[in-house]
C-alpha cells in the first residue's frame, strides 16, 4: 500500500490536512484537502454553497449526454428527481436475486463444479464480468448470462459484448483525439462498432420502455423493475420537467460506468485483502455460516445480519476509493473554515477567491489519521456496528451528491462474497519463491484509470467442503 500512503504523506510537512498548491508555471492556485469537514463545505450544493462543479471536471462522464454525475445546480436537482426513484426496493430485490443466479452461472461456465483447487491468475476477470452482468440485468433489464458468445450467428456484436467493449474502452473514447479513433485499426474499428451498436440500441430501448411504461400505467400492471425502466417511468411522471432522450441515455450509461468498474475493483481488493489476512477471512466465513448455514442460499433478509461481510467490503472501498478526486470551484469570493491540526482546538478561516479550485482528495480522506487509527491497515472491524447508510463512511462520496448506487453495490457485493467465501477459501497465488508479504507488496497497490483500483490480484480458490 506504499503508493496510497505516499498520497497522504504530502500533507505531513505542513501539519495540516488542507494545503494550498501554487503552480510554478501555469495554472491557478488550488486547495487540496483530505479533511471531511472541508469536503462537506464544498460539496453540499444548494443556494447556500459558494462552490460548484466545473464543467472540465466532468468531461469523462459526458460522452453519452448530460447526467446526474456531470450536472450541477438546478440541472443536477432536475436529474436527481428522475434518477432517485429508480433505486428502490424492487430493484434491490432484483440485484440480490440476479447475483445468486449469476454466481451459479459462473460456477457452471468456469467448470468449477467438483474441483478442489482453482487458480485464478487475475480475480478481476471474474469481478468485472460479474459486475457487468449484474448492471446489465438490473440496470438495463437485459437477459445477459455468463455463457453468451461475443458475436451473433450473423457475425454482429452481441449487446452484451458491445456493452463490455464500450465499458473497457471508455478512456480511449474520452481522451484520444477523434482522428486517432477513426483510424482503420482493428481495435478502433471494434470500438466504433460497439459504440454505434449500443447507441442505436439504447435509442430504440428508450422508446420501447416509454411505450411499456405507459401501457403498464394504464393497465395498472407492475411492469419491469430494472433501473432503466424505472428511470423512464420516473421521467414520465415529471411532465414539463422531463429529461430528453439523450439525457436519459446519459444517465443510464453513467450508471453503467459508476456501477461496473468501481464494484469490480473493490471486490477484487476485498478478496485480495482477505486472501492475505486468513484470520479475518475466517471471521467473515464464520458469520456467513452462522447466519446462512451450509445448505440454503442467502436471502436479502439476511443482508443486515451479514455485517462482517459488508465491513470487509467497506474496508476495501476505504483503502481503494474509486472516486479518488472531487473537484469544486468557487463561483464567488468566499471562505473555508479549516479545522486546526489534531491536538489543536478551533478552526482557521481562510479566504478563497472566486475561481479557486478546491480538490477533495478522497484517498487523503480515507488515509487521514484524524479519522482512522493506523489508516494503512486493512481492519474491517472499523465498520462493525456502523449503520449501512451512515455518513461516517465517506468513500461513496459526501453529502447530498453521495453515490445513489451505494446500496445496489453493497447488496451485490455482500451476496457474491457470502456465496464465494462459503464455498472456497481464498489464498494468495504466489510466484516461485515468493512470500505472502512479497505477494502483498506486489499485488495490493493502486493503479489509476478513470477510477482508482487495485493491481491484478492472483488468487487460489480452495474448496471448503
Amino acid at each position: 500500500m506504499k503508493s496510497n500512503l505516499d498520497r497522504f504523506a504530502v500533507y505531513k510537512p505542513f501539519a495540516h490536512d488542507t494545503i494550498s498548491v501554487v503552480p510554478y508555471l501555469v495554472g491557478s492556485p488550488s486547495f487540496y484537502t483530505g479533511n471531511v469537514d472541508v469536503a462537506r463545505q464544498v460539496s453540499v450544493g444548494g443556494h447556500k454553497c459558494s462552490f460548484h462543479k466545473p464543467t472540465e471536471a466532468s468531461l469523462a462522464f459526458l460522452l453519452w449526454g448530460m447526467n446526474i454525475i456531470a450536472a450541477d445546480g438546478e440541472t443536477w436537482r432536475k436529474h436527481r428527481r428522475v434518477v432517485g426513484p429508480a433505486f428502490n426496493n424492487e430493484l434491490y430485490q432484483m440485484v440480490w436475486t440476479e447475483t445468486l443466479k449469476t454466481y451459479g452461472d459462473m460456477i457452471a461456465a468456469e467448470g468449477w463444479e467438483g474441483k478442489q483447487e482453482i487458480d485464478v491468475p487475475v480475480i478481476q476477470t471474474l469481478t468485472f464480468k460479474l459486475a457487468l452482468l449484474i448492471i446489465g440485468k438490473c440496470g438495463f433489464g437485459f437477459s445477459f448470462n455468463w455463457f453468451s458468445p461475443p458475436r451473433s450467428k450473423d457475425g454482429s456484436l452481441s449487446i452484451q459484448e458491445a456493452l463490455r467493449i464500450v465499458t473497457d474502452s471508455h478512456m480511449i473514447a474520452v481522451f484520444l483525439p477523434q482522428w486517432i479513433q477513426n483510424l482503420p485499426i482493428k481495435k478502433m474499428k471494434e470500438i466504433r462498432e460497439a459504440h454505434h451498436k449500443l447507441l442505436g440500441f439504447m435509442k430504440q430501448q428508450v422508446e420501447e420502455r416509454r411505450v411499456e411504461v405507459r401501457a403498464s400505467l394504464s393497465e395498472g400492471s407492475g411492469g419491469r423493475h430494472d433501473a432503466f425502466t424505472m428511470l423512464v417511468k420516473a421521467n414520465e411522471d415529471e411532465g414539463k420537467l422531463k429529461l430528453s432522450d439523450e439525457e436519459l441515455i446519459g444517465n443510464v450509461f453513467v450508471m453503467l460506468f459508476a456501477g461496473h468498474e468501481t464494484t469490480a475493483y473493490t471486490l477484487a481488493a476485498t478478496l485480495g485483502f482477505l486472501a492475505y489476512h486468513q484470520d479475518l477471512q475466517d471471521e467473515v466465513y464464520d458469520q456467513i455460516v452462522s447466519v446462512v448455514g451450509l445448505e440454503r442460499d442467502p436471502t436479502i433478509e439476511d443482508y443486515p445480519s451479514l455485517d462482517k461481510v459488508l465491513a470487509a467490503f467497506y474496508e476495501g472501498v476505504r483503502l481503494f476509493p474509486a472516486g479518488h478526486l472531487m473537484i469544486r470551484q468557487a463561483y464567488e469570493d468566499t471562505v473555508l473554515k479549516i479545522p486546526n491540526p489534531v491536538g489543536e482546538e478551533g478552526i482557521t478561516t481562510v479566504p478563497v477567491p472566486k475561481g479557486t479550485n478546491v480538490i477533495v482528495d478522497m484517498v487523503g480522506v480515507q488515509y487521514n489519521p484524524r479519522y482512522f487509527d493506523n489508516p494503512g491497515e486493512y481492519r474491517p472491524s472499523r465498520w462493525y456496528g456502523v449503520n449501512n447508510e451512515s455518513e461516517s463512511f465517506s468513500a461513496f462520496s459526501i453529502g447530498s451528491r453521495a453515490c445513489l448506487g451505494r446500496k445496489f453495490a453493497t447488496l451485490e457485493s455482500v451476496c457474491f462474497l457470502s456465496l464465494l467465501l462459503r464455498d472456497f477459501r481464498i489464498q494468495p497465488a504466489l510466484k516461485a519463491g515468493e512470500t505472502k508479504d512479497q505477494w502483498r507488496d506486489r499485488v495490493l497497490d493502486a493503479k489509476i484509470a478513470l477510477t482508482l483500483g487495485v493491481n491484478d490480484v492472483p488468487v487460489k480458490l480452495v474448496r471448503r467442503v
